[in-house]
């Protein structure tokens, strides 16, 4: 018996040491959740918006490769920040140009599948994104971008207050909003955003690529005050997000000892399905803008599975000239 534990231990050891990918379920860039109905559109032309957003995230369990619940993590993420987002009237190939950048705090950030992480409230890493290009027709709307998720936030390999994920990302995007009615007042949306990661600071160790897809079925409503102009929109509906690792973490095998000894590693690609609600609020004499979204995550596959929720508050300041608005 005790030659068969021995015989065990050193197989589980040279498992270990030979592994050089698919061991591990390192986290991406990208909050699911950020984007709801309107996830293929861009804003209006001639505005700037500025935003907070709030970003909570309950992870209640963590699934392995078969779907069943191995740990009860009670893991709570936390993150918020200043965001801007710019549409010009500039048109490259008949749409408009857009950027954006959101500078964002974390608590909490989760790195992998580290049943006891635990950071402060600190910067995370800085997320640019210098391209983009919306197409408004009577059907729908397409856009198109480039992103950048920069590794401006605390990071330090095997570290235990990691407000950031280490790792310059680069972030591919596109989409539509169709509208399935005749005034438009019913839309479906759906948002293709592609990461390829480097390597995280100081290491061999580079996340697989990630695809996630987000969107949703909604519908407009329009308020009046004695005016022919709307006093506020509204617009509610449906909401869903999924993700899916593309390709295999790359973690040498040093890496698996020691600095994430409270990770669990579970072989093979992770992905994620979720449902939600979203309602949101445009004041447009005051031009703030109020939204909340909720998703229950389910069918989780090597990752944590939990709720998550994402409140929005902005400001959006019109850029036309006054000539031009009158």
């Amino acid at each position: 018996m005790k030659n068969k534990s021995t015989l065990s231990i050193i197989t589980c050891l040279l498992l270990c040491i030979s592994a050089q990918k698919g061991f591990s379920q390192l986290k991406g860039d990208r909050l699911l959740g950020g984007i709801g109905l309107d996830a293929g559109s861009q804003a209006p032309a001639e505005t700037f918006s500025l935003l907070v957003p709030l970003y909570f995230y309950d992870a209640s369990s963590l699934k392995n490769a078969n779907g069943n619940k191995i740990a009860e993590p009670n893991f709570n993420m936390f993150i918020t920040g200043v965001g801007g987002s710019y549409v010009s009237s500039l048109k490259i190939l008949g749409a408009n140009y857009g950027a954006s950048v959101l500078l964002p705090f974390a608590q909490n950030r989760i790195q992998g599948n580290n049943v006891d992480s635990k950071s402060s409230f600190a910067y995370s890493d800085t997320y640019l994104q210098p391209f983009q290009l919306g197409w408004k027709t009577k059907v729908a709307d397409v856009v198109f971008s480039y992103g950048m998720y920069i590794p401006t936030g605390k990071y330090e390999f095997g570290g235990s207050s990691n407000a950031g994920l280490g790792m310059f990302t680069n972030e591919f995007q596109t989409g539509t909003t169709l509208r399935l009615d005749p005034k438009g007042s019913i839309s479906f949306s759906s948002l293709f955003s592609y990461e390829i990661h480097n390597d995280k600071k100081g290491t061999d160790i580079k996340p697989g690529d990630i695809l996630s897809i987000e969107g949703g079925l909604g519908k407009t409503w329009y308020t009046f005050n004695g005016s022919k102009i709307p006093s506020s929109i509204i617009k509610a509906g449906a909401v869903y997000y999924m993700q899916f690792k593309t390709s295999n973490d790359e973690l040498p095998a040093p890496a698996i000892i020691t600095p994430y000894a409270n990770s669990i590693y579970l072989p093979g690609k992770d992905h994620v399905y979720s449902a939600g609600l979203e309602g949101n609020i445009l004041l447009t004499k005051s031009r703030m803008l109020f939204g909340l979204r909720w998703f229950d995550e389910f069918s989780a596959v090597n990752r944590f599975q939990g709720n998550t929720f994402f409140v929005t508050i902005a400001h959006v300041f019109s850029t036309a000239s006054k000539k031009k608005a009158e």
